[in-house]
């Protein structure tokens, strides 16, 4: 399933971590980009659950960042450069929202892991996401502002409803 849907999950996981850079050196760049990245890649496997799914998001296109960056007050504007600025048309804002929610609730993103695990497209997978549901201290610094819920709540504020309604008591993963 990652395959299927990995320009969307890396220009979802470039824009989040550009819109809430690491704070540190090069080892807080790295473990804010894999917290991004597992928080992405569990959205994106929650929203899109079935191949298909993937598919459909794959030709039609998942809709760009616009939305988000005048949300956060990304300044895109200034990018010259077409290749630049062509991954954010990538970016889905329904998988950043929730990838939001994620971040800012480990708790949250436990739930989310575990009804992967439960039915999800990564049954039988050997997908790692301890960043994402156990964050340490190395963590927590490395990516203050990317886990900061009050700096994530109007991204995630935007389509909580449906993840938590997809996470919800006796609701099937796949419809």
């Amino acid at each position: 399933m990652l395959a299927d849907l990995s320009p969307l999950i890396a220009a979802t996981a470039q824009w989040f971590t550009r819109a809430y850079p690491a704070s540190g050196g090069a080892l807080a760049v790295a473990l804010c980009e894999v917290q991004a990245r597992q928080a992405v890649t569990v959205a994106a496997w929650l929203r899109y659950p079935t191949r298909t799914d993937a598919a459909l998001v794959a030709m039609a296109g998942p809709g760009g960042s616009g939305r988000l960056d005048r949300i956060t007050g990304a300044d895109v504007r200034g990018e010259e450069d077409l290749d630049s600025y062509a991954w954010r048309t990538w970016v889905d804002e329904v998988v950043a929202s929730w990838a939001a929610c994620l971040l800012g609730d480990p708790a949250l993103a436990r739930r989310a892991v575990t009804a992967l695990a439960d039915g999800g497209p990564a049954t039988g997978e050997t997908a790692e996401f301890r960043r994402l549901v156990a964050p340490d201290a190395h963590d927590r610094r490395a990516a203050a502002l990317l886990r900061h819920p009050d700096l994530l709540a109007p991204v995630a504020e935007l389509h909580q409803e449906p993840l938590l309604d997809r996470l919800g008591p006796g609701r099937a993963m796949i419809a």
